[in-house]
């Protein structure tokens, strides 16, 4: 793989060039990073061509009409750099109209002593997270989320004078893209202190502009097996999906601040679901799903998300003043859906969230099942939370460790033995599927006499089921079934 770096300073030896933002702070902070950002005292777009040419095979495109920004990257994505031409005569007055401080560091092309005009290398010793000037938010609203991402994402505490700045500014984020508003927010969601960051949002005024959906769950009262309000309920099952992902990559930190610590027991059980079953279960959550997310970061999204039709749904039973939210899981994919649109994310990420809170509650119906579940009952669920249903049996987990009301241990007991029997199942279907249908529609057709239409779709269905259930399990036992439904119907 190229060397970006090398590739920069090969192609701008001996020109007015300047390595400036996040590559230096990262490197400050011993962390590694292949995105460069460069600021030239002439034509950016004549530099980048440059650097793609001794960088070898390397796309190059103007990233920013307005700007005059050009972006250099490798064919696999596995590097950029970034081309700027240096604003309002200096290199240090376009340091100051950076966003943070941190990110207003420069050095020369070629190498050599950091330019610091702004003290960003000591607010990063010092972990401060500090805005560049005054007019940093006015100049781009962006930076109010920017701020709470880089926060979590570096662990840096933003400074008082900055936090008071940004809240002032929170309103404008309603002008922002909203192609860059869900980028900062995927980065936000992916982090590993997400929570902290959702928290950051909040302070900053943020959530209600870019996110009002979760901001509604606000102090919407739940019935008496809940333990906290549908906000407070939503940010534990965001926690548990975090740890759940953790745990099958690993990793036993925590979800973030603000979440109590689940007793012993608790710890046991969500282990006893992974089981064996920890390795297939990384691999899938790793896997690249839509709009620069993996699974793993899609299932946070379906944890926000989840009970978002909550407050549109809320009623109180006349007969015992139960609170219901009946339908919420139907309306939340709608909802979902909605709010991903909004974001102008990709129907695939659209679908997927939407699967993840319409299907929500699937596993918690059959708790009240037959245990252990027929196969028959194992099949409907799989079939109708495809392609989730793994997916979806984790954020369920997540859900019910997050209800901690009345009677919370002996529900949740119940409900994790029903996901520790399902698991496999599902994980045998993401991988195989139900399996080779023994009998085709038109074979079916033929054989009844029946016109292609809804009856064939549902033997057909009937048919799969007895097959996964192993009722049936040859192309004679499937004729010889199907024509004892057609005569009981």
């Amino acid at each position: 793989m190229p060397d970006p770096l090398a590739a920069a300073r090969s192609a701008l030896a001996g020109r007015r060039a300047w390595l400036v933002g996040g590559a230096i702070r990262d490197r400050a902070l011993g962390r590694l990073t292949a995105d460069l950002d460069v600021v030239v005292d002439g034509d950016p777009a004549e530099a980048a061509r440059a650097i793609a040419r001794a960088a070898g095979r390397a796309a190059c495109f103007a990233l920013s009409e307005e700007f005059g920004a050009w972006r250099v990257c490798a064919r696999d994505s596995s590097w950029q750099v970034d081309v700027e031409r240096m604003r309002d005569g200096s290199l240090e007055a376009d340091l100051a109209l950076r966003d943070f401080t941190v990110n207003a560091i420069a050095e020369p092309i070629a190498g050599g002593d950091p330019i610091d005009p702004l003290g960003g290398l000591e607010d990063l010793s010092a972990g401060r997270l500090r805005m560049a000037a005054p007019s940093a938010f006015a100049d781009d609203p962006l930076r109010v989320l920017r701020l709470a991402r880089i926060a979590v994402e570096l662990d840096l505490q933003p400074e008082p004078q900055t936090v008071r700045q940004a809240r002032q500014h929170a309103a404008q984020l309603s002008r922002c893209s909203p192609e860059r508003v869900f980028a900062e927010l995927r980065r936000i969601v992916a982090a590993p202190r997400a929570l902290r960051g959702l928290e950051l949002m909040d302070e900053l005024a943020a959530t209600a502009v870019v996110l009002p959906e979760l901001d509604a769950l606000r102090d919407v009262e739940q019935n008496r097996f809940h333990h906290a309000d549908v906000h407070g309920h939503t940010l534990e099952v965001l926690a548990r999906t975090i740890a759940l992902s953790e745990t099958a990559g690993g990793d036993s930190q925590t979800g973030g601040p603000g979440v109590t610590t689940e007793s012993a027991e608790q710890e046991t059980e969500i282990e006893s679901v992974l089981a064996e079953h920890r390795a297939a279960v990384a691999a899938l959550l790793a896997e690249p799903l839509a709009d620069g997310l993996t699974r793993s970061e899609g299932l946070r999204w379906g944890a926000l998300l989840h009970d978002a039709a909550k407050p549109l749904t809320r009623d109180v039973r006349p007969t015992d003043g139960r609170v219901t939210f009946i339908g919420h899981d139907e309306r939340g994919a709608a909802l979902a859906r909605e709010v991903l649109g909004r974001l102008r994310c990709s129907e695939r990420l659209r679908a997927h969230v939407a699967a993840l809170v319409g299907h929500h509650l699937r596993l918690g119906f059959l708790v009240h099942e037959p245990q252990p579940l027929s196969r028959r009952a194992v099949f409907g669920y799989l079939r109708a939370c495809s392609p989730v249903e793994v997916d979806v049996t984790l954020l369920s987990v997540a859900d019910r460790l997050a209800t901690r009301g009345d009677r919370a241990q002996e529900a949740i007991r119940a409900h994790l033995a029903v996901a520790r029997r399902m698991l496999p199942d599902a994980l045998r279907w993401r991988s195989e599927g139900p399996g080779e249908p023994l009998l085709r529609g038109d074979e079916l057709g033929a054989h009844l006499g029946i016109a292609p239409g809804p009856r064939i779709g549902m033997l057909l269905n009937e048919l799969a089921e007895a097959q996964y259930a192993g009722d049936i399990s040859t192309r004679e036992q499937a004729f010889a079934y199907v024509q004892g439904r057609a005569g009981d119907a």
